[in-house]
């Protein structure tokens, strides 16, 4: 009998531990937002990710009643700033604007993890994507994807792809044509897109593998060529440009998805008001507009539907990085 008075004392002094904790949290939920929220966009100005972020910021401002505020950080390929956001209190007040090529590589690529994406981040909700676009300098004279890879096969080595660094969409989109194609090119380096596009636009880079909103301008008054939309459909942003899928690679796909995340432990209650937001946004005509004149695929959906293309992408890219031999110490 002592015994099992013990126990219930215990236990109903648990339960009122518990429920100590949670009534704070669940107060600090219902009063988010508070005060200002950060978007850490881990990228300089001038990618794809920035004016997305910032309509991002806009409507989630106009939903929540409060103002939401984007800050760029970049270094590392996205991982000075993700990072930044991981030790940051997970009370809904710093959110990571993150994406395929700033979230997988810190799996992939590099030996020392600065943060885990899976383990450090909670996963809110995927805001858009879109796919990259295989673009050349004119002066190369190849105008498909077959003439490309007939001049790469006969010039090995010869050809110069850039990148925005190691592990950036732009990278892993450039390894995974040269696995699928058989053919050997060089991998340049680049710190920004102004930096890759500024030398293939002067003729010291060939090709690259940008997202198509960044190439877009290049290509529009001829100073690019785009030969292939790595995706299975037409971008309504390149509607004449034929996709990798109708010139025989099908599965030479890349394209790159953006979304939040929140440090880890984050109130559930404040991921879901942040998710209930932009799938409200998403669906809104003159904010998906917006998106597809910018090139963008509107997204949406659950955390759970986030978390499932995080990590496919982490072991089709895996793959991809394991190929190219690529690591970062």
């Amino acid at each position: 009998m002592r015994t099992s008075s013990i126990s219930r004392r215990a236990l109903l002094s648990l339960a009122l531990g518990a429920a100590a904790v949670a009534a704070p949290l669940a107060a600090q939920a219902d009063a988010w937002p508070g005060k200002p929220v950060r978007i850490v966009v881990p990228a300089a100005p001038g990618g794809s990710a920035d004016p997305l972020a910032r309509i991002v910021a806009e409507e989630l401002g106009k939903s929540l009643g409060q103002s939401f505020l984007v800050e760029n950080r970049p270094g590392a390929n996205g991982n000075v700033g993700s990072a930044s956001v991981v030790r940051s209190p997970a009370d809904g007040y710093t959110l990571l604007f993150g994406w395929t090529g700033t979230l997988v590589p810190a799996v992939t690529l590099y030996d020392a993890k600065p943060y885990h994406p899976q383990r450090d981040l909670d996963p809110i909700v995927l805001v858009a994507s879109v796919p990259n676009v295989i673009v050349v300098q004119p002066s190369l004279g190849v105008k498909s994807l077959d003439e490309l890879t007939r001049y790469a096969k006969g010039h090995p080595g010869q050809l110069n792809f850039g990148s925005t660094g190691s592990g950036s969409s732009y990278h892993l989109s450039g390894e995974l044509y040269k696995k699928m194609a058989g053919v050997f090119m060089v991998h340049v380096p680049y710190t920004s897109p102004g930096a890759v596009f500024t030398d293939l636009a002067g003729d010291r880079l060939q090709l690259a593998f940008p997202g198509i909103a960044a190439a877009a301008p290049f290509v529009k008054d001829g100073r690019l060529k785009a030969i292939a939309v790595m995706a299975d459909k037409r971008s309504t942003m390149m509607p004449d440009v034929p996709t990798t899928a109708e010139q025989g690679f099908p599965g030479l796909v890349s394209d790159t998805w953006f979304g939040l995340l929140a440090p880890k432990s984050t109130p559930p209650e404040i991921r879901q008001k942040i998710n209930e937001a932009m799938n409200k946004a998403l669906k809104d005509p003159a904010v998906t507009d917006r998106l597809v004149g910018l090139g963008f695929q509107p997204l949406g959906g659950t955390a759970d539907q986030f978390a499932g293309a995080l990590s496919s992408d982490i072991k089709k890219w895996g793959e991809v990085v394991k190929f190219s031999g690529a690591k970062v110490d």
